[in-house]
């Protein structure tokens, strides 16, 4: 069974180490350290964590900010906050950036772990948090009334790797040759199309190409080697 991939953002060292301490115990998780003076998108779009777990007190881009950011440029990517001390108004502002999970920084590594399973397993742990602060639920309620309607046909960014990926698709590609070309794993383009997919609100490879020429986002010179409609595989 493949391990569930969880990266740790935070500017603390000790805590970020101490929290890989902790969580090397359970043999179906792999989990790498990110200090956030790097750039922390770039290093999460060479690895692709299935979960992030991020620490709300960052200075160089806080982690309310990191959290909306991965939520949009990686939506494979659960997001769990670790915060010091997480009150009504942070919880609220955590909710609204789509993260799965926002725990104590004092939570324990069976915690940890078991929210981590959670998240990557499609779940939403944070919504449980709603039961116990009436306040939040009011805040939520609010805030997200008819959210629905108005999201309808927005579409979010591709990074530059996926507008690379796309392209290769567009030109009759199939994942294992995408791989070839830029020296990375099939699963891993399987990942960034599966977020292409997702982002364009596209139903399979063909109608994400049509997306994007559409827009702008891909070339128009591109010239396939099939017909869009043999693009079957994700």
């Amino acid at each position: 069974m493949d391990k569930i991939k969880v990266m740790i953002i935070d500017e603390q060292a000790m805590f970020r180490t101490g929290v890989r301490q902790a969580l090397s115990q359970q043999s179906d998780l792999e989990v790498l350290e990110c200090d956030p003076a790097q750039n922390a998108l770039e290093l999460i779009e060479a690895n692709l964590p299935d979960v992030v777990l991020l620490g709300s007190d960052l200075t160089s881009l806080s982690g309310i900010d990191l959290s909306r950011k991965i939520a949009q440029y990686y939506p494979n990517t659960k997001v769990i906050v670790l915060s010091p001390d997480p009150n009504d108004e942070e919880l609220f502002e955590v909710i609204k950036t789509a993260a799965a999970g926002c725990l104590s920084k004092r939570a324990t590594g069976d915690e940890l772990a078991n929210t981590i399973r959670r998240a990557h397993g499609g779940e939403y742990p944070i919504n449980e948090s709603l039961m116990t602060r009436p306040k939040v639920a009011k805040q939520v309620l609010n805030q997200f009334r008819g959210l629905a309607k108005t999201m309808e046909g927005v579409a979010a960014p591709l990074t530059k790797r996926e507008t690379q990926i796309l392209t290769y698709v567009a030109e009759g590609n199939s994942n294992k040759e995408i791989a070839r070309i830029l020296t990375i794993s099939e699963q891993t383009i399987k990942n960034h199309v599966s977020a292409i997919l997702r982002k364009l609100n596209a139903n399979d490879r063909a109608h994400a190409v049509a997306l994007a020429l559409r827009s702008g986002w891909i070339s128009p010179e591109v010239k396939p080697r099939r017909a869009l409609e043999d693009f079957g595989e994700i």
